[in-house]
C-alpha cells in the first residue's frame, strides 16, 4: 500500500484523539468512599443511617474544567505532517464521528478522493483508492509499532479536546504559570494536563510513557464558540517515539487545521464499503 496515504492516516489515527476490544481507558472504577462502621442495633433503623450518610470526599471546584458534548461531529480540514519518512502540506481530510462509536475519514488530493478510513473501537480500517488496497489495523499492533498505548477513547478526546482520562474526585489541580495543572496516570503513562484558568478548557496535553520516555504532546489553539463550547480549531501535535524495530529515537508532527466543524443530532453518514477487487495488505 502506497506509504505516504498509509502514513498519513495512521498519523491522523493515531492523533483523532481502548486494545483490541473496546474498553475504557479508566478501566477500573474510583473506590467507594469509606463508610465509617456502625454497629447496628434493633434501634438503629435505615431512617437513622439516611440522616447520619457518610462524609463525601472533596472535590476540588477547578475540575470543573469544560467538557465538548455531542451526537455528532462533522468537520473539513487541513492536515500537514512530518516524519522521518514523509512531509506532507494541507492535505484535504473530511471527518465525521459518532460519539463513543465510529470516526470516519477521507482523504482527498487533486480533486479525487485517494484513502478512505473508518475507526470503531475495536479496529481501523483504510483504503487505498489509488492502488485499490485495504489494510486492517487493531490498537494493540499500532501501539506496539509507536511503543505508546492508542485505544479508541483517546483518539476522540484529542481530536475533540476532551480530557484524555476521566476525573476522581481526590484528583487535585495546582497552579503552573498561566495554567491549572491536572496530573493523572493510565497504567504507564503519565498525563499532564494543561488547563487554562479562565475558560477551564485543556490548552496543553503530554503524556509520557515510563520507562521508554515516549512522548505525545499536543497544543490547542484558536478557539471558537461552537454549540456552546469553546472548540480548538487548530491542534499541534509532537510525537518522540523509540522505534520497535530500530531502537532509534524519531519525531512525528502533525498539524491539524478545522475549516469548518459542526456539532449535530442528524445523522451525517459513514458509507465505507470495500470493493470485492481490493486486495488486503
Amino acid at each position: 500500500m502506497n506509504k505516504y496515504w498509509v502514513g498519513l492516516l495512521c498519523v491522523v489515527v493515531l492523533l483523532l484523539s481502548d486494545g483490541c476490544r473496546k474498553r475504557r481507558m479508566f478501566r477500573n472504577a474510583p473506590p467507594s468512599p469509606r463508610v465509617d462502621t456502625v454497629a447496628v442495633s434493633d434501634s438503629v433503623t435505615a431512617d437513622t443511617l439516611a440522616a447520619n450518610p457518610a462524609p463525601l470526599p472533596s472535590v476540588d471546584p477547578r475540575l470543573n474544567v469544560d467538557q465538548i458534548d455531542f451526537n455528532y461531529l462533522t468537520a473539513k480540514s487541513k492536515v500537514s505532517f512530518k516524519s522521518k519518512d514523509q512531509d506532507i502540506n494541507n492535505a484535504s481530510v473530511n471527518l465525521r464521528i459518532r460519539k463513543d462509536s465510529l470516526i470516519w475519514l477521507s482523504v482527498t488530493g487533486a480533486g479525487i478522493e485517494v484513502a478512505r478510513a473508518l475507526i470503531s473501537p475495536d479496529s481501523i480500517v483504510v483504503m487505498d483508492r489509488i492502488h485499490r488496497e485495504y489494510a486492517v489495523y487493531d490498537y494493540a499492533a499500532l501501539s506496539n509499532r509507536f511503543n505508546f498505548n492508542l485505544t479508541y477513547d483517546l483518539l476522540q478526546s484529542l481530536v475533540v479536546g476532551n480530557l484524555p482520562l476521566p476525573k476522581e474526585p481526590a484528583q487535585k489541580i495546582k497552579n503552573e504559570r498561566d495554567f491549572l495543572l491536572l496530573r493523572q496516570s493510565e497504567g504507564k503513562v503519565l498525563v499532564e494536563n494543561y488547563i487554562g484558568e479562565q475558560n477551564r478548557k485543556l490548552k496543553k496535553l503530554l503524556l509520557v510513557e515510563q520507562p521508554t520516555k515516549n512522548t505525545l504532546k499536543l497544543d490547542y489553539d484558536d478557539f471558537s464558540t461552537l454549540n456552546n463550547f469553546l472548540f480548538p480549531f487548530t491542534s499541534l501535535i509532537t510525537l518522540d517515539y523509540q522505534s520497535g524495530s530500530d531502537g532509534q529515537f524519531y519525531q512525528t508532527l502533525l498539524r491539524i487545521q478545522h475549516n469548518k466543524v459542526e456539532l449535530t443530532d442528524k445523522n451525517p453518514g459513514f458509507p465505507f464499503s470495500i470493493p470485492q477487487k481490493y486486495q488486503r495488505r
